[in-house]
């Protein structure tokens, strides 16, 4: 096998697009495209963040939700990590999106996407973002027997190598079988 050497760049598969929901200090949302994150611990998320409108709701108001993007909201998702919330006040709109309060964290849920976690800060240091998980919540719409249904969610994933979204395939396995074996 050959291969093809790209340096030290962050290039992983699956790279979820995470939207990180805020308010302001004065209640008005914003919303914001993040790539690089990952949850952490049972409990907790860690995303990678430069200086943003968001990083100043942040150290306002000490909480913040994160959405899955999903396939028929792309260009919505694509525009709130295009667009500065510091020179578009109203991106959060501009983008089509609605917010729900939160009864679990001081931040918006945005309606128009269906999965979210709500979180409290627990450090925000050197541009990484440390939440604690308080809640998961899920539009009944993507739920099945009680569990939300990743067909019905529809995430994407970020292609760092092409810079474009994918949807999430398709099912080949399921995790934590006994009966596997190795050929």
């Amino acid at each position: 096998m050959s291969r093809v050497d790209f340096g030290a760049k962050p290039l992983m598969y699956p790279q979820p697009v995470l939207i990180i929901g805020t308010y302001d200090e004065n209640g008005v949302p914003n919303a914001m495209n993040a790539a690089w994150g990952i949850t952490t611990d049972f409990k907790e998320v860690t995303i990678s963040l430069s200086d943003h409108k968001t990083t100043d709701n942040l150290k306002a108001t000490k909480a913040f939700t994160v959405s899955m993007a999903t396939e028929d909201q792309v260009v919505p998702c694509d525009y709130v990590g295009l667009e500065s919330g510091r020179k578009e006040p109203d991106k959060f709109a501009k983008a089509g999106f609605h917010a729900t309060k939160s009864v679990f964290v001081d931040a918006p849920l945005i309606d128009e996407l269906p999965l979210a976690m709500e979180c409290k800060v627990k450090s925000f240091e050197d541009g990484i973002l440390i939440g604690e998980i308080i809640n998961v919540s899920a539009d009944e719409s993507v739920a099945t027997d009680g569990a939300v249904d990743i067909t019905k969610v529809r995430p994407i994933s970020f292609d760092p190598f092409g810079n474009a979204y994918f949807g999430i395939g398709s099912k080949v396995g399921n995790a934590f079988r006994d009966d596997r074996t190795l050929k």
